[in-house]
């Protein structure tokens, strides 16, 4: 247990945490970490901070300056919390060159990235056998790279990353490839017209933008192995566009992100406060809500 979560355990004052962005109103991450606090004993604060877009660095030292724990970064901010807390970033944080979760040791801003292992949580949750898996991920941006590492690191046997400007793709895999040089999986990229290969993809994740836009990703088809999954990183109260995609595409099963939503607040909750908390209950009573709302 860290100084701060013992500093958290021995108050009688309820810890303070927060979301961050610009946007943010929409988030729930508040509902999420709030049930994670009643589920495990700890009482807690989890508010939401619309940080205006030249004043996040400010927004975030003030945060600390009034005694808050821990912040949870959403865009457009997660590059400048990475360069905030450049002196003491996580592994996962210094690969994925952004950060989602902030708090103070120390005196000291730390940053690290759990998109990724949320990300994966929520794979093995819906019992995809990703080891030697092949992988299809569609998009290049932030979501992408958060996630590369935790996914390399689950011994999949082929990713490739595919992007509507191929040479963002390419980019992204070439600086995987330097950092991580005698790396086993085989990693490849180039533009959505080349998201194919003849035996399928056991799994293809959608960490684009596309379904915000209420469109599916322009890939061809047949993208689909046997019992493969499509998971798309974005979540609403139905199918997404890129789920509908893979359906009509020969997907077995499709997933939206909300798991993985829940999931990488959990590993957020375990930084700040010591303890894993079920992620089950959470995300059956966030889904229910998404129903009837």
């Amino acid at each position: 247990m860290t100084s701060q979560q013992k500093s958290i355990s021995n108050s009688n004052q309820p810890a303070r945490f927060a979301v961050i962005g610009n946007p943010v109103k929409h988030s729930r991450s508040p509902a999420i970490h709030r049930m994670f606090g009643e589920q495990t004993g700890i009482a807690l604060e989890y508010d939401r901070i619309e940080a205006p877009l030249d004043q996040f660095e400010q927004s975030v030292r003030t945060f600390f300056e009034q005694g808050g724990r821990g912040l949870n970064v959403t865009v457009p901010f997660k590059l400048q919390a990475w360069k905030l807390s450049e002196k003491h970033l996580s592994h996962r944080a210094q690969s994925a060159l952004a950060v989602n979760t902030l708090w103070m040791q120390n005196n000291e801003l730390h940053g690290c990235n759990t998109d990724g292992i949320g990300l994966v949580q929520d794979l093995k949750r819906l019992e995809v056998k990703l080891s030697q898996s092949r992988i299809l991920m569609i998009g290049a941006g932030g979501a992408a790279r958060g996630v590369m590492g935790p996914l390399l690191e689950t011994g999949c046997r082929h990713l490739r990353v595919v992007n509507r400007t191929a040479s963002r793709a390419i980019d992204l895999v070439k600086e995987w490839k330097s950092v991580i040089p005698h790396q086993q999986t085989e990693i490849s990229a180039g533009g959505l017209d080349q998201a194919s290969i003849d035996s399928g993809w056991d799994l293809v994740i959608n960490a684009s933008a596309s379904s915000l836009g209420d469109a599916p990703p322009d890939v061809p088809g047949g993208l689909y192995a046997k019992n493969a999954l499509a998971y798309d990183m974005m979540y609403g109260a139905q199918p997404t566009p890129f789920m509908t995609q893979a359906t009509r595409d020969g997907a077995q099963r499709t997933s939206d992100g909300l798991g993985m939503l829940v999931s990488q607040a959990a590993e957020s909750f375990f930084i700040w406060n010591g303890i894993r908390p079920k992620v089950d209950p959470v995300l059956l009573h966030i889904r229910n809500e998404l129903q009837y709302t």
